[in-house]
Order: C-alpha cells, then sequence, then structure tokens
C-alpha cells in the first residue's frame, strides 16, 4: 500500500493524536477517585511512537508530560520485546527505574499494536495521595533513603494481555494507607490508556500504519526545524549563574547556546541530599526541557524535535543526579529550584521583555491528614499552592498563580475542601506582606487558612523560597516569603517551611502563606496613580506608600 504523506493528512494525524491526549486526560479526570487529581488536575497524559519519542504532549502538568517519553523508554529497556504484548500495561513510580520523580508519582503506560507491530504507547502520571513509607501522605523531610520513601514499582507489568495481576494489586493496596482512593486512581488511569489505545487504532486503521508512523517522523524533524529557528533568536555565549540555597547549599548552572545546541552543565554541583532533596538526572532532563520549551516556542505542544537541540551534562552522585538509593520525596522543590536557577541565569541576558523577575517559585506542597469528625473515615489532602509572580519591564506581576512547573492545574475548591476533608477553610485572601515593591510590582501569593475539626491531625509541608525570596530585576525589590503559620487554639503561634507530621489538634489553623513575586524597576518610578490604587486595593499600606513610593496618600 502507498504511504500517502500530504500535509493535509500530516497534520490531521498531528492534530489527531492531540486530541487523543486530551482525551484521555478527560477520561481519566472524570473518573478519578482522589481531589487532587480530579479537582486540582495533578496529573498528565500522553502518547509517545513505539520507541518512546514523545509524540504528543498531551495535557497537564508540564513536568509531569515530561516524565512519560523517559518512563515509557524505562520500561522497553527492561522488558525484551518478547515481553510486551497487547493488553499489557505497565506501571512505575520510582526515580531509578522510570518513574523518574518521586514515589507519589505513578506512570502507567500502556503499548499500542497495529496487528503484530508496535506503533505508539499510551501514557498517564498522577500524584497518589498515599503510597506507603515512613509517613502518611508518603511524604518526608526526614527520609534518608528511597526504602522509606513508599512502595517502589520498578517498572513492572501490572495487566498482562487484558488480565490484572492479582498479586501485584494486593501488594499495591496492602502498602497503601488509603487502599480505596488508590485503587479508584488506578483504574481511572488505566482506562485513559485504553481509550488512548482504542483512538489510535481507529486513526491508524483510517489512514494507514505506514501513513501513520511517517506523519510522526515528519512532525519530529517540524518540531526540530521550529527549535532551530528559535535558537537564532537567543542571546549567544556561555552565561553562569551560583545561587544559595535554603540548606546553605550552592547551586551552580551554566548555559551556552549557540545556533543550533542549548547546552545546560550542572556537574559543577554539591553531592546528593542526605535527605529527600535530591533528583534524578532524567528530573534535570525535564526542568531543562521545560525552560527551554518556554522561551523558543511556548505557543504549542512539545514533541521529540523540539527538544532535539538539548544537551544536558550532569554528574552522578550531585543533587541533580542521585545515585541509589538516595531519597527523593522533595524532589519536585529541587526540580523548581533548576527551573528558576536557568530562568534567573538568562533573564538579564535575553531581554526586559522575554523573562519577568523571579515568582514564588515553590510547589508549597502541603499534606494534612487526620480523621474526617463527619464520616469517621481517614483523609488525606495533598495539594500544591498558588503565588505571586514577578513583574516584567510593562506591567505587573500576576497575583495567585500556580508555579512555572505546573501548568494547567486548578484548585480544589473550599466547597470540595471541606466536604471531603475534616477541615474548615476560614480564610482565603491575597498576601498584603510587603515585597516586590518597583516601578512594576510583583503579583501577590495567597493567604489561606484551615482550620482543624478534630484531634491527632497532621501537617507536613517543605517549602523553599522562604528563606531567601523571590529576586528582582532592574532595581526592583524582592517578594515575600513562603511559610506556614500554626495558630494554635490557645493562641500560641508557630512558623515553619519545612515540617514533618506536625501533630494538630481541634481548632488549631495552619495559616499558609505564598510569595509576593520580584517587582521590575526602581519603586521611585511607579506613578502616584499606580501608588494610590494600590493603596485603595490593600495591596500596599499608607506606610508603605510614603516609605517605598515616596507617595503622600
Amino acid at each position: 500500500m502507498k504511504t500517502s504523506l500530504d500535509p493535509i493528512t500530516l497534520e490531521i494525524i498531528q492534530n489527531s493524536l492531540q486530541a487523543i491526549s486530551d482525551e484521555m486526560f478527560a477520561a481519566m479526570r472524570k473518573t478519578a477517585m482522589s481531589a487532587i487529581i480530579y479537582e486540582v488536575l495533578d496529573m498528565g497524559t500522553g502518547i509517545t511512537d513505539g520507541a518512546g519519542r514523545m509524540a504528543t504532549s498531551g495535557a497537564g502538568i508540564p513536568g509531569f508530560v515530561g516524565v512519560l517519553d523517559k518512563a515509557v523508554q524505562g520500561i522497553i529497556r527492561l522488558h525484551p520485546r518478547s515481553e510486551i504484548h497487547p493488553g499489557d500495561v505497565f506501571v512505575t513510580n520510582d526515580p531509578y527505574y522510570g518513574g523518574v520523580t518521586h514515589l507519589s508519582d505513578i506512570v502507567l503506560v500502556m503499548p499500542v499494536f497495529a496487528g503484530k507491530r508496535l506503533i505508539a504507547w499510551t501514557a498517564n502520571i498522577a500524584h497518589w495521595n498515599d503510597i506507603g513509607g515512613m509517613v502518611a501522605g508518603s511524604m518526608s523531610s526526614i527520609s534518608t533513603e528511597i526504602f522509606q520513601e513508599g512502595l517502589r514499582l520498578p517498572a513492572v507489568k501490572l495487566i498482562e494481555r487484558g488480565r490484572p495481576i492479582r498479586a501485584v494489586l494486593e501488594i499495591m493496596k496492602t502498602n497503601s494507607r488509603l487502599p480505596d482512593y488508590l485503587l479508584g486512581d488506578m483504574w481511572a488511569g488505566i482506562a485513559a490508556l485504553r481509550v488512548g489505545e482504542r483512538r489510535i487504532l481507529e486513526l491508524a486503521g483510517k489512514y494507514g500504519v505506514g501513513t501513520f508512523e511517517a506523519a510522526l517522523e515528519r512532525h519530529f524533524d517540524y518540531g526540530e526545524r521550529v527549535a532551530l529557528a528559535a535558537l537564532k533568536t537567543l542571546p549567544k555565549g556561555r552565561f553562569s549563574l551560583e545561587e544559595v540555597q535554603e540548606n546553605g547549599d550552592t547551586y551552580k548552572v551554566t548555559v551556552e547556546i549557540t545556533d543550533t545546541t542549548f547546552t545546560v552543565d550542572l556537574r559543577d554541583n554539591p553531592p546528593q541530599n542526605p535527605g529527600p532533596y535530591n533528583i534524578s538526572g532524567d528530573a534535570a532532563l525535564v526542568s531543562t526541557q521545560m525552560f527551554f520549551k518556554a522561551i523558543t516556542d511556548s505557543s504549542r505542544g512539545a514533541n521529540a524535535g523540539h527538544l532535539r537541540p538539548i544537551r544536558l551534562h550532569t554528574r552522578p552522585g550531585t543533587v541533580f543526579h542521585v545515585r541509589e538509593p538516595g531519597a527523593a520525596g522533595y524532589g519536585f522543590e529541587v526540580s523548581m529550584r533548576l527551573y528558576d536557577l536557568l530562568w534567573r541565569c538568562l533573564a538579564p541576558h535575553l531581554g526586559p521583555h522575554r523573562l519577568p523577575a523571579g515568582h514564588f517559585a515553590s510547589i508549597c506542597g502541603t499534606v494534612i491528614g487526620g480523621v474526617n469528625p463527619d464520616t469517621g473515615r481517614y483523609f488525606t489532602i495533598v495539594e500544591p499552592q498558588i503565588g505571586g509572580w514577578g513583574a516584567t519591564a510593562e506591567r505587573d506581576g500576576l497575583n495567585a498563580n500556580y508555579s512555572s512547573a505546573h501548568g494547567e492545574t486548578l484548585r480544589c475548591p473550599v466547597e470540595v475542601a471541606e466536604a471531603r476533608y475534616g477541615l474548615y477553610v476560614d480564610q482565603f485572601k491575597l498576601n498584603d506582606a510587603p515585597g516586590g515593591e518597583g516601578e512594576f510590582c510583583g503579583g501577590k501569593g495567597i493567604v489561606l487558612d484551615y482550620r482543624v475539626r478534630s484531634d491527632g491531625c497532621f501537617l507536613t509541608v517543605s517549602y523553599t523560597r522562604s528563606r531567601f525570596k523571590p529576586w528582582a530585576l532592574a532595581g526592583g525589590r524582592e517578594g515575600s516569603s513562603n511559610h506556614v503559620e500554626i495558630i494554635r487554639r490557645d493562641g500560641s503561634r508557630e512558623t515553619y517551611a519545612t515540617v514533618t507530621a506536625l501533630r494538630l489538634n481541634k481548632d488549631d489553623v495552619i495559616r499558609i502563606h505564598t510569595a509576593n513575586g520580584g517587582g521590575y524597576g526602581d519603586p521611585a518610578r511607579r506613578s502616584r496613580g499606580r501608588v494610590l490604587e494600590d493603596l485603595k486595593n490593600g495591596y500596599v499600606s499608607a506606610e508603605g506608600a510614603r516609605a517605598v513610593f515616596g507617595v503622600e496618600p
């Protein structure tokens, strides 16, 4: 049969793959058990070709979507082709076996066969509320090796030829404190994979397997051409930055940009952290890919071709390339730090209109658990927070948005949180703390109060950008800090940026503060009218108007 490669057919196939990824996302969202998936959308979907190359970036968190091709490639390396069959489903969560991030992020993948030919893989990833480990919620700031962080699923088969492997399911259930939610979220992910498989087979059947595969190759080449054209618009040379972190370590990055390559060197970095603040080499690649895509072609989805110009150098045994059995439970904060490091390194060189000042730059992952007094059932809430973005040379920063690595996530509505969990939401407002002043001001973070409704609850957090605040540009002022304040029912107060399994009792209040973004330009250049508007909106105090902006209210 003759392979048709006309431009219209190629475009239809590529857009169809994007639509299939979106349909997978919708199927998973509608059937998941956990609010962090169906409300927050802490998930991602995608499709690779038969060799595990990203064919479409799908929907969801960019940092999650970037994991999927690496997970598929890991499974291909670990399983001979003779062991991969139609109807199989594989599962991985282990950074050392294709899981890339941490054990709470579960990747499910499924091969797609046209006859005997493996033509694609469908894949998804989502954060599951509890996968075992030393603390509820499977996230601990005090873990020292990966064995403490939960059940490791090293790219194993979960379903074979359409039949669930009962032993694997029982092991997963038994190791979770929330087995019902685990099973519900697992079957939602499997349903999404099967939707994708069915649609891909319909597409390949309509146009022919040869045309389908040729369309992917053409689109990879097109993605590379787009990336190379964008590279030509970037400043050329070597750019370096060092930045001290919350724990006293200094992270370093060197970026070299040519007309054909974007090289990131992370080899000169601290030894891997003794705790959970490490990432795999693949996770470092994901952060690099996201940043590269943001500054070259942020208007459309990615495929493997877009990412061909990237060269990443890491050194095993460092914080950006952890060796087994190093812990990685809070690796997402290290990934966020790397993304922000790249951003800060290049912002002064890309021009005042391309990259804003620093934002709150933390996932601000918040885990709260206990017994719901209405139902008597155990609950765990796992949620990222929103915060302020940095100002640009043209406008103030955005208020209350997710971090740059989060993409299409949403907040869990107050009504859902109160109905599903043993908490009241007493306050949810923009952060009026000083910070981020400038000719253009950084966006506002939030202040969020959760009031605990039963004794014996717990809180686990680890926020960065607490000690070292969001950075400013062109003479603006740095932002405020990310932190959590505990207001006990006796009125006493405690402040934390990092804490594991902190005991909470009825009527204790968890007050979450996320940072204001960094400012741009000298605050003295901000117009009097803007300052008065800030004063009216509560963004600045009368004292701040006088002292910072030189405006008399």
